[in-house]
C-alpha cells in the first residue's frame, strides 16, 4: 500500500510537471511569425532574463494567470512578483486585467497608480513586477509582432530610449559626417549616483521607476537633433551633433541641476537623485571608441571627485 501511494504520488507529480510545461510554453525569436494569427497575445518588452525578450504569450484561454507560482499560465520567477499576481479574463472580444491583491501591484502604461480591474486596450503595456508586456490584438497581429521585434533591436524596453546598439549606429553615422564637413560633435556620459543604494533601499521596482522617469526628464531637456540612449544599467549617453565642448558643458550642467532639483515620488516616498556627467568632444582622427573613452574618462573623474558634477 505505501508503495502504491508513492507510485501514485510520483504519477501525480509527473502530471503536475507535464501540466506546468504545457501551460507555460512560449514562443521565442526563432519561431518568429510561426503560427501567429489575429489572436490576442502579450509580447515581452522588458525582462530581467534577457532571453525572454520578444517572447510571445498567446491569450487563447478564457482566463490566463500570471505569477511567480509554477501553477500559473505565465510564470515569472522573480521576487517582485506575487505567487498569484494577476489574471487576464476574456469577456467577449475584450481582455480584462484583474489584479489578484498582489504585493507590488499591476500597472498599465506609464500610470503610477496600480489597477484593480481594467480593460486592456490594443497596444497597452502591462507591467507585472520587473517584466513589461505589450498587448497585441486585431487582424494584423503578425505585422505588429514583426514591428515590435524590429524596434526591440534598437530600443531599450524600460526607458523607450535608443539602446547601446542604436547609439553605436548613430555615432557611426555622425562621426564621419562631422569629419567630412568640419562640424563639431560632443558626447555626454551620464551616470546615476549611488543607484545601487536606491535599489537596496526601495527595491528594484522603484529603481526601474527612477530610471524611466529620469530618461523622460533628460529627453525633454535635450534638443530635437540630440540623441539620448541607455548605455547600460544606470548609465545614459547623449550624442550632441554640431555642439562644441563648451556648449555641451552648459547642456550637461542644465541636466545635472534639473535632476538635483527634482524628487521622484514612489509609494509616498520622496527620492532625491543626483547624476554625474562626463563630456567628450570629437577631435581629428577620433573614432566612436575614442569618443566614448574620452567622455567615459571624464565621467569617472566626476565620480571620483565627489559626484553630482560635470567634468570635461
Amino acid at each position: 500500500m505505501p508503495g502504491e501511494l508513492k507510485s501514485n504520488s510520483r504519477l501525480s507529480q509527473a502530471h503536475v510537471e507535464a501540466d506546468y510545461d504545457s501551460n507555460t510554453r512560449i514562443t521565442g525569436l526563432e519561431e518568429l511569425g510561426a503560427g501567429i494569427s489575429g489572436q490576442s497575445c502579450l509580447v515581452v518588452l522588458h525582462s530581467p532574463v534577457h532571453s525572454d525578450l520578444g517572447r510571445r504569450h498567446a491569450l487563447d484561454r478564457e482566463i490566463t494567470t500570471i505569477g511567480r507560482g509554477r501553477d500559473n499560465d505565465i510564470v515569472l520567477p522573480s521576487d517582485c512578483v506575487s505567487r498569484r499576481h494577476v489574471r487576464l479574463e476574456r469577456r467577449g472580444d475584450a481582455i480584462y486585467v484583474v489584479d489578484l491583491a498582489s504585493t507590488n501591484g499591476t500597472f498599465i502604461n506609464d500610470e503610477r497608480k496600480p489597477v484593480r480591474e481594467r480593460r486592456l486596450a490594443r497596444g497597452d503595456r502591462l507591467k507585472v513586477g520587473d517584466t513589461i508586456f505589450k498587448h497585441l490584438t486585431g487582424a494584423d497581429v503578425e505585422l505588429q509582432y514583426h514591428d515590435i521585434i524590429f524596434r526591440m533591436a534598437v530600443t531599450d524596453g524600460l526607458t523607450n530610449l535608443a539602446n547601446r546598439k542604436q547609439l553605436d549606429a548613430i555615432l557611426g553615422e555622425e562621426i564621419p559626417r562631422a569629419h567630412r564637413y568640419g562640424r563639431e560633435l560632443s558626447l555626454v556620459m551620464i551616470d546615476i549616483d549611488h543607484f545601487k543604494t536606491i535599489n537596496d533601499t526601495y527595491g528594484h521596482l522603484t529603481g526601474d521607476y527612477v530610471l524611466s522617469g529620469l530618461a523622460a526628464m533628460l529627453q525633454k531637456r535635450l534638443r530635437p537633433n540630440d540623441k539620448l540612449g541607455r548605455y547600460g544599467g544606470e548609465e545614459f549617453c547623449a550624442i550632441l551633433p554640431e555642439t562644441s565642448a563648451q556648449s555641451a558643458v552648459i547642456i550637461a550642467e542644465d541636466l545635472r541641476a534639473l535632476v538635483e532639483s527634482h524628487a521622484f515620488v514612489s509609494d509616498d516616498k520622496r527620492i532625491k537623485v543626483t547624476i554625474s556627467l562626463g563630456v567628450g568632444a570629437l577631435q581629428p582622427a577620433m573614432q566612436s571608441s575614442d569618443l566614448y573613452r574620452s567622455a567615459d574618462q571624464m565621467l569617472y573623474q566626476a565620480k571620483r571627485t565627489g559626484r553630482n558634477r560635470v567634468c570635461v
